[in-house]
């Protein structure tokens, strides 16, 4: 039985591990957390679950929350121009009656270790340092690193030829109650927006330890109106600023925000983060390879909303790859290969997060703003718009090149007028 260790207990290092385990393998978990203790940490920056995403973990049976969590079906877009408060509206479903989901990562991934090391897997709480990894890499056949901070992280180093990267952000968050609802639309409707005086915005329902709430979240250049909220604010000073900067400029979310009120003194987060890509395979000190997954390898822009998108499919393709090595030696070229792999799909997410964080900054193509028009006009290209958000290698077919763009406009004009 080959022996596998994943360092860390994250969305992509668990679902992985489940993978797994699930298929006879022995899988350690090394994280330097209990479940406790991820259960009553701070809270990490919120994600969705996408339909598809949401499939995997049930082929696992480790979906434990879409009973209790708000199924998120319809998703509104506002872009706020500038100069003018009103917004122009996209409102789009996902297909087939499909929907997202988000649950807080706390809940999540605490019960998900849990699970694991019910179901068999073996779980470790301890740190883990360089030379802690260079041991382990002659004690396991395989180990994939899902820490990609401090000692750990540093190892893989940035890979400019993939994405350049170099727009760090400040981010801020919070999980509220008492939030008035979408006039006209299920209470689980999901808000995403963009203003360039208040930042790239997500609003969206959650499901917590303390049940159902909402999350807004707050994103933007470090030289954006959120950067000198570098102080750190009390939890209760940090929300009365992102409230008052919904009042000044996106009336919309302001209008639902206003009486509403923190889940508790643990309910905010703000931090910086920096979107890059990194190479996936590193080399120990002592000559062996260790691999690395999702966050450690791509870290995205939060307004592309693509983390657990990025986590669960890279964890997915990683399972596969492994799967079909059978007993043969996980030797540097393979780890390369197994990125690769998943690469096919990580590229468009990242082509994604890079083309939506260029055009939110800075004057988009004037073929971009007729297809965000559309989306307005037409519910058909609304759907089309959110659906991406599951699947972003769909755009490349209408949303980045002029020619698809144009195309696709004449098409859903042509079908409107007929």
């Amino acid at each position: 039985m080959r022996k596998i260790l994943i360092v860390g207990a994250g969305q992509s290092g668990l679902h992985l591990a489940h993978g797994l385990l699930s298929h006879g393998y022995d899988v350690t978990v090394i994280t330097g957390q209990t479940s406790t203790e991820i259960r009553t940490g701070r809270p990490a920056v919120t994600q969705l679950t996408y339909p598809t995403v949401l499939e995997y973990e049930r082929e696992l049976n480790i979906d434990f929350w879409s009973s209790q969590a708000p199924h998120i079906e319809m998703s509104k877009l506002h872009a706020y121009p500038t100069p003018g408060p009103a917004a122009l509206t996209v409102v789009g479903s996902f297909a087939d009656n499909s929907y997202a989901v988000s649950v807080d990562r706390r809940v999540k991934m605490a019960d998900w270790l849990e699970y694991f090391e019910d179901s068999g897997g073996k779980v470790v709480i301890h740190g883990v340092t360089l030379s802690d990894l260079d041991y382990f890499s002659r004690m396991f056949d395989l180990v994939v690193v899902a820490v990609g901070h401090g000692e750990l992280g540093a190892l893989f180093e940035p890979d400019p030829n993939r994405f350049t990267g170099a727009r760090p952000r400040m981010l801020v968050q919070a999980n509220i109650y008492d939030v008035a609802n979408d006039p006209g639309f299920p209470e689980a409707v999901g808000w995403c927006g963009s203003a360039a005086k208040a930042g790239n915005i997500w609003f969206f329902p959650i499901l917590t330890a303390e049940g159902p709430c909402h999350s807004l979240f707050i994103g933007d250049k470090l030289a954006g109106p959120i950067g000198a909220w570098i102080d750190k604010p009390t939890p209760a000073e940090l929300w009365r600023r992102m409230v008052e900067l919904m009042r000044r400029n996106t009336p919309e979310y302001y209008d639902r925000v206003r009486d509403a009120e923190l889940v508790d003194d643990k309910s905010t987060l703000i931090k910086t983060l920096t979107p890059q890509v990194r190479k996936p395979v590193a080399e120990l000190p002592s000559g062996g390879h260790v691999l690395g997954i999702a966050d450690v390898v791509i870290t995205s822009d939060p307004f592309a909303a693509q983390g657990w998108n990025n986590s669960t499919r890279c964890a997915k393709s990683y399972l596969e790859s492994i799967l079909e090595r059978g007993d043969r030696p996980f030797d540097a070229e393979f780890l390369d290969s197994m990125f690769e792999r998943f690469w096919k799909y990580g590229y468009d997410a990242e082509l994604w997060a890079e083309t939506v964080s260029e055009y939110w900054e800075s004057e988009p193509p004037e073929f971009f703003n007729d297809v965000l028009g559309a989306a307005a006009t037409y519910r058909e290209a609304g759907d089309r718009w959110i659906q991406g958000w599951n699947n972003p290698s769909s755009y490349r077919e209408w949303l980045y090149d002029p020619e698809g763009a144009r195309a696709y406009l004449a098409e859903l004009s042509a079908r409107h007028e007929s």
